[in-house]
């Protein structure tokens, strides 16, 4: 397992400097002219390295080559902002920002997949569980129709449609609203919250009793889930880099299209409950998934901790992360992008 190493960089004289310092976006602007390099201080040589890294690992994907040569003692802390000591005051992070005690701008680490794989079944995994649910109760609608609800309720298919397009107008109109709520009280809350606020408008639509009542579990649903999407992947963006996060989003997708699959061989069996207790087949379809979607989001509130450094909590006493995991998951994230937590004293 990888350990990290101090550095003798700039790192201790970029600690000592005070970041309220007075400064207009001016000079920030200057000072990265006067250095020559860009927000990212990646130069060339740098770019030549991944470019010819990205070639090797697609001659690796075709086949053409089935063994890629790694050094694990690599550094693999990348360069960032927090090098130059003249533009790290620009960036440093808030003094409310929660992992401010495991920042350490010295901090040099090799590699360590151990950690990443480690993130991945503890967030990721919660993640694609959550994408999943979101799949589901979008296509219990479709299932339903094909048990005859249309009939028992007295509904055309223009009421259908009509329901269908009332969902995705309620789903649009929240998308801005829900991102600046998500911004005020952090997406390991809200996601939760909105899990349980849908999972049960589909339990509802269990009474469902004709079109006005459709229309309003439509309405309901489309404001419940609207938005919730960059919630997840703000969510994900606080455990991994830019070039880690593609990967993981394609694994979303996925349990997204696998979950068409799924809930067909769900309703499959759902459906042949119809007639128990004198309840047609599709009505239990709405409750029991709105129950399997509640329970999930009941896990999410015990599961999605809000940063690296707060995954202790009374049922976790442990924790999911050590110290020193801590450390290098809060400096690979914000040496990847540090206008995350750029301090307030500096708007542009």
């Amino acid at each position: 397992m990888s350990t990290p190493n101090l550095s003798k960089a700039t790192g201790a004289a970029v600690a000592s400097q005070s970041v309220s310092d007075p400064t207009s976006c001016l000079d920030k602007a200057s000072v990265i002219e006067e250095e020559g390099c860009d927000s990212n201080l990646v130069d060339e040589e740098e770019e030549q390295e991944q470019s010819a890294f990205a070639s090797a690992k697609a001659l690796l994907l075709l086949g053409r080559r089935k063994n890629l040569p790694r050094d694990l003692d690599a550094i693999a802390t990348r360069r960032s902002v927090f090098d130059n000591p003249r533009l790290a005051p620009y960036y440093w992070p808030k003094k409310d920002y929660e992992n401010i005690h495991r920042f350490d701008p010295r901090l040099l680490t090799t590699i360590n997949k151990v950690l990443v794989r480690k993130v991945d079944w503890k967030i990721m995994a919660m993640a694609i569980v959550v994408y999943f649910t979101l799949s589901l109760d979008r296509s219990d609608i479709n299932q339903a129709n094909s048990a005859g609800f249309l009939t028992d309720l007295h509904l055309t298919t223009d009421d259908f449609n009509l329901g269908n397009t009332v969902y995705h107008l309620a789903y649009l109109c929240v998308e801005l609203p829900s991102q600046l709520i998500v911004k005020r009280f952090g997406p390991d809350r809200c996601i939760p919250i909105r899990i349980c606020l849908w999972s049960i408008v589909t339990l509802c639509q269990f009474l469902l009793t004709g079109k006005a009542s459709f229309l309003l579990c439509r309405t309901l649903l489309g404001l419940a889930q609207g938005g919730f999407v960059p919630h997840l992947v703000l969510y994900m963006s606080y455990f991994y880099t830019k070039t880690e996060l593609p990967l993981r989003f394609a694994c979303l997708w996925i349990s997204g299209s696998a979950c068409g699959i799924v809930a067909s061989f769900l309703a499959y069996g759902i459906l042949r409950l119809d007639g128990v207790a004198g309840k047609a087949g599709w009505r239990w379809l709405f409750l029991i998934e709105g129950l399997m979607t509640f329970a999930i989001g009941i896990i999410c509130f015990f599961n999605m901790p809000q940063s690296p450094t707060q995954t202790k909590a009374w049922f976790r006493p442990e924790g999911w992360l050590t110290e020193r995991e801590e450390v290098i998951m809060v400096n690979k994230v914000l040496r990847d992008d540090p206008t995350k937590v750029t301090n307030d004293a500096f708007k542009y």
